[in-house]
């Protein structure tokens, strides 16, 4: 006799008709109308200003005209070609287009549908790189603490957040991990310089304890997302990372899904510091929302070893698609028509101009940080001690919704692992204006100064 499924208390008590948004119990939204630009129009008529891209997707604005036009065209000679079948030609100039932009010999690319695929995609190369080269002792891949890198089992192996990764623990393998190089938060007597070394010597130390042998590669986001608001390290740290996986033979991966395609002022995050990785994963950007793409890009020093041992082991039904990439190639099209890497930079320094006046205003914003239009700030309750918002406060939460009610569309979770520190990370398209920037900037002072008096933080002049 089968056993019957245990029920919650919350069991059958949604009442709404079939729907896909099964996993949101109580959050609501409007149906979206349309969209152009850096502005959303529900169906009853509010228009919002998209303020984190979504997230961080839209880089360059909703509905453009030459992106719906080349996919429209390719629309009508085909949507979909199997990779072992044929080989298609979107694909193809998405490929070398993609190369051209990225560091010298990084030119073997594999499309994939989203980032969490691309992030799996990459460590699934450097282990069977590892294997195919005779070193299969290698297959461990060190992560940072915390960070994202995606939803599927192997990119959230590699997740260092508890939120998320909890509940799936028993049904993965989880990897080693380091510190976040957290540095603005550390009280005492080092330079930020030496504190970035500190950090990426943690790296060396980690590698040294789970064995040398044992580690294929280090994954890590240049610049922060999710997971750490748009965390940047000091610039010491990305050339001894570097150091240290050479010294090593230790891949570096970067996952550029959030901070790449341009968005930071650089078309990869670590282009900023000239830091070269042996793996790059995009994803967001690349595609600006237009299609489902996303991409690994390796040099052929990497992929050699598996052509001739057999091929990637690896593939996904829509790997490659030429619909996708035709949006990927007008994306990138448009990106240098409209030169909107470096619209990124130059607004971008404008938009950080504005955080940290707020953060004049409202002390608990305790840091501002981020690169060209990928920017983050992160809340706390003591500005001096850094003590956080109790978690039972939702700040973040709340000022996401403060906001959402005035039309702007800001981005936040929590950082610390997924389970306390607030923040909220403003990320527009990189074809907003000054003045678009300024709206942005004041629609959040607004929100801030309401969450201020409602969970009592200290405000400037105030106390």
């Amino acid at each position: 006799m089968s056993k019957a499924l245990p029920q919650t208390a919350a069991a059958n008590t949604d009442a709404r008709p079939p729907s896909h948004l099964f996993y949101l119990s109580s959050l609501r939204r409007p149906l979206i109308d349309r969209a152009e630009g850096i502005y959303m129009w529900t169906q009853d008529g509010r228009r919002f200003i998209d303020g984190s891209s979504g997230p961080m997707v839209a880089n360059i604005g909703h509905s453009n005209r030459n992106v719906l036009d080349a996919m429209k065209r390719q629309m009508d000679r085909a949507t979909f070609a199997y990779r072992l079948h044929f080989e298609n030609e979107p694909a193809e100039e998405l490929a070398r287009e993609l190369a051209g932009k990225l560091p010298e010999g990084m030119d073997r690319i594999f499309f994939v549908s989203g980032g969490s695929e691309a992030t799996e995609s990459c460590i699934k190369l450097a282990r069977q790189w590892a294997v195919a080269t005779g070193q299969a002792s290698r297959w461990k891949v060190i992560t940072r603490f915390p960070s994202y890198h995606g939803g599927t089992l192997g990119s959230l192996s590699i997740t260092g957040d508890d939120a998320l990764a909890e509940t799936f623990t028993p049904m993965m393998r989880v990897m080693p991990t380091v510190p976040a190089p957290t540095a603005w938060r550390d009280r005492d007597n080092l330079s930020m310089e030496q504190r970035g070394i500190r950090y990426a010597d943690m790296l060396e130390e980690k590698i040294l304890a789970e064995g040398p042998d044992s580690v294929v590669a280090f994954i890590m986001e240049p610049i922060g997302g999710a997971a750490t608001a748009a965390l940047v390290a000091p610039d010491s740290y990305y050339p001894r990372i570097r150091e240290i996986c050479d010294r090593y033979g230790i891949l570096l991966i970067h996952d550029e899904v959030m901070c790449g395609a341009g968005r930071t002022g650089k078309f990869l995050g670590g282009d900023h510091w000239n830091c070269k990785p042996d793996i790059v994963a995009l994803s967001k950007g690349l595609g600006s929302g237009y299609a489902p793409l996303g991409a690994l890009a390796a040099p052929m020093r990497l992929v050699q070893p598996l052509l001739a041992s057999g091929g990637f082991q690896h593939g996904h039904t829509y790997a490659g698609n030429p619909l996708a990439c035709a949006a990927g190639l007008a994306v990138l099209g448009e990106m240098d028509r409209l030169d909107l890497i470096a619209n990124a930079a130059a607004m971008g320094d404008v938009l950080m101009d504005g955080l940290k006046g707020l953060a004049k205003r409202f002390p608990f914003i305790a840091d501002v940080r981020g690169k060209g239009l990928l920017t983050g700030a992160e809340m706390v309750a003591d500005p001096e001690t850094l003590r956080p918002i109790d978690q039972n406060k939702k700040a973040t939460q709340r000022l996401l919704d403060l906001a959402y009610e005035r039309g702007l569309i800001i981005y936040g979770r929590r950082v610390k692992g997924g389970v306390d520190g607030d923040n909220f990370m403003v990320a527009p398209p990189m074809i907003v204006t000054r003045e678009q920037v300024g709206e942005i900037v004041s629609i959040i002072g607004d929100s801030l100064e309401v969450l201020a008096a409602e969970l009592d933080l200290p405000v400037a002049g105030q106390g």
